[in-house]
């Protein structure tokens, strides 16, 4: 009888064990949701200053899991080509890349824009007006590139930190005082002169 009742005491012990467990994993499942819900839940936002029109947008782009059109097309007007006046759709994911550089950096000041989206005309003029890094192909004409620079913060400093996100092209122009970001592939490289 006594091999009994340790058995059952031990098929007791088991399943209160189990269920021990089975919540305790309950539990370990919902924070990894919570936690991911939350992220959901914050803002994205973005200071930006174009040198050459003047404008200012200080901006929420996404929130709650969506891109703000309202807040994008804000963004698409400061971004166009300040030499024909053309806005385009401005690729999400170098305003993913300029947001996550200002978190890295933990800086909440504005960024000062050099160049957006630039049209094939423009980028064909500067090509021919000799500017040096200006590239056929640019990823300023799918709107998929941006050069800035960071008041405050040491262009080389702000250029490492591009670097270190591994997210596309980061190209440092220290004489002309930008540094160039792109979504293309993870790449980096430095102006000639």
């Amino acid at each position: 009888m006594s091999n009994t009742v340790k058995t059952h005491l031990s098929r007791r012990n088991f399943l209160r064990h189990s269920m021990a467990i089975t919540a305790g994993a309950g539990l370990a499942l919902s924070a990894p949701i919570n936690v991911f819900a939350k992220s959901f839940n914050h803002a994205k936002s973005l200071k930006l200053y174009n040198i050459h029109t003047g404008e200012k947008v200080n901006t929420t782009f996404w929130e709650n899991g969506i891109y703000l059109p309202d807040s994008l097309a804000e963004i698409n007007k400061l971004l166009r080509d300040h030499r024909t006046g053309e806005i385009v759709q401005i690729d999400t994911k170098i305003l993913e890349l300029v947001h996550l550089l200002a978190n890295k950096l933990n800086h909440n000041r504005t960024f000062e824009i050099i160049s957006g989206y630039r049209s094939p005309k423009t980028n064909a003029q500067l090509r021919k007006a000799d500017h040096k890094g200006v590239a056929k192909k640019s990823y300023h004409m799918k709107a998929r590139a941006i050069d800035l620079r960071l008041p405050g913060v040491d262009l080389s400093h702000l250029r490492q930190a591009a670097i270190q996100l591994k997210m596309g092209g980061v190209g440092f122009y220290p004489k002309s005082n930008f540094v160039h970001l792109d979504t293309g592939r993870v790449r980096q490289w430095k102006a000639k002169s």
